[in-house]
């Protein structure tokens, strides 16, 4: 049997080491130079300088199915923890700051601390069971209905309601700052989906980053697979099915008006209509800094995170987000900050650093963001400016050339609104099939949706298996 597998992203590759395992004769086709996807590293702006060029903090890699039952250390991978996993600094030099451990959380949040506890703490201990449901289609009858019922129920509520159960800024901003990945309207119906999975994951295994760059990654898939008797082939790409006619399972790991044109007139109406209404959401403008020395945030516990969501009070998220889905730049955007080198100094030479950031903009936005990012993180680290010694910009048509799939600057793979967390991209309890005998979906377009985990590409080819089975 043979697959073919189109797009070397987490999902691609998943996909691909999925049904190697069982027997297929996988080649994964790659229109870039190198494999990876949003899962690549370079040294573009100083040598001994590692940069993420897209996915950077890796909550999900650690807590997902396909990972653990991947053995990827056996080909050198390893993931590595900062002392703080998320800081959201505020005015004043206050924070949220959220660690691995809940009793520390807590006990750091004050009179919050206990509704924290309370809140996340039951998730957290029942991850694995929620993660049986939350890693698939949401059509589907839960295995653990109390479990996924209590994530359900605190995952459906406007994240700028839930952020109100607290009564501190630092808790609000902690918990909406990590809504915010969700790249949506936080005054919406279960855009609290994103900031309850992550928070919750972060209590289980925390919000590592990969040694030596996200690539790291990718090169240990791309070894998983060719060990299984799996290729890679770079700078091919496939622009119609016509060119895979001789494989028996196809994975698309591509966004939904990708696998339209490459399917053309064979996918059945309804999903050829679903694939050309799908939705992509908010974009993202990202700046790579190199720092001399550490960024000189005025709270302590920033400067020993890996990651730092910069954006103010949780009110101000809120207009940030509202307003880049609505077409404008705040003048304070939401920011995301990674300072992987504190958690992995081999990313670094010397004194030099590597700062890895991205704002959220208006999707396909035009204008320059840098000087918004570049003020947000002076606003809570003053001197910032000052440490800058080489920095380049990446504009929402920037991101897309990089990744095709980054349609407008979307980097989650389509919008994560209410409609399309549970039509991604269709409404159907299987929403990877194409319509298309063998022929699949599995990109972040597809449930679970964003994030290095592999689930929607083991998804996908478990479905294949099985169908071909019987």
């Amino acid at each position: 049997m043979k697959a073919a597998i189109v797009g070397s992203g987490p999902n691609g590759l998943a996909a691909g080491i999925t049904l190697a395992r069982n027997g297929y004769d996988v080649t994964v086709y790659e229109s870039a130079a190198t494999p990876g996807g949003g899962m690549r590293s370079n040294e573009s702006l100083r040598s001994g300088v590692v940069h993420d060029m897209c996915s950077a903090v890796h909550p999900m890699s650690v807590v997902s199915p396909f990972f653990r039952e991947t053995d990827l250390a056996k080909h050198g991978l390893r993931f590595a923890f900062p002392e703080v996993d998320l800081a959201h600094p505020l005015d004043g030099g206050r924070a949220g700051v959220l660690y691995r451990d809940i009793e520390r959380t807590s006990a750091g949040l004050g009179s919050d601390g206990r509704l924290w506890k309370a809140t996340f703490g039951p998730m957290a201990a029942n991850f694995d069971k929620i993660g049986s449901s939350v890693f698939g289609p949401m059509l589907t009858i839960p295995k653990y209905p109390l479990s996924f019922g209590y994530f359900g129920m605190n995952a459906a509520l406007p994240a700028q309601l839930s952020a109100k159960r607290w009564r501190s800024d630092e808790a609000q901003a902690l918990y909406i700052g990590v809504a915010a990945h969700n790249l949506t309207r936080l005054d919406t119906p279960m855009s609290s989906a994103a900031g309850t999975l992550l928070t919750a994951a972060a209590h289980v295994a925390g919000w590592p980053v990969a040694e030596g760059g996200s690539g790291s990654i990718a090169a240990a898939m791309v070894a998983e697979l060719e060990e299984l008797g799996g290729k890679v082939e770079c700078d091919h790409e496939v622009t119609s099915l016509k060119e895979l006619r001789n494989v028996d399972a196809v994975m698309l790991d591509v966004s939904p008006s990708i696998a339209l044109k490459i399917c053309g007139d064979e996918l059945p109406a309804r999903q050829r209509r679903a694939y050309r209404n799908f939705r992509h959401g908010v974009g993202a403008f990202k700046v790579d800094f190199v720092i001399k020395g550490k960024v000189p945030w005025t709270n302590a516990e920033a400067r020993k995170a890996g990651t730092v969501h910069v954006g103010g009070t949780a009110d101000e998220v809120a207009r940030a987000e509202k307003a880049a889905a609505a077409g404008g730049l705040s003048d304070r955007p939401f920011i995301l900050v990674g300072q992987q080198y504190l958690a992995d100094p081999s990313r670094s030479s010397g004194d030099y650093n590597p700062l890895w950031a991205y704002a959220h903009v208006p999707a396909g936005y035009r204008g320059d963001a840098t000087e918004a990012i570049v003020t947000q993180i002076e606003r809570f680290a003053p001197g910032f400016r000052d440490i800058i010694v080489e920095s380049v910009s990446y504009s929402t048509e920037a991101v897309q050339d990089y990744n095709a799939n980054y349609i407008g600057g979307d980097i989650i793979g389509g919008s994560s609104d209410m409609i399309q967390l549970l039509a991604r991209p269709i409404f159907a309890p299987d929403p990877y099939f194409t319509g298309i005998d063998g022929v699949y979906l599995c990109s972040a377009s597809t449930p679970p949706g964003a994030g290095v985990h592999g689930m929607s590409g083991w998804q996908a080819a478990s479905r294949a298996i099985k169908a071909r089975r019987t």
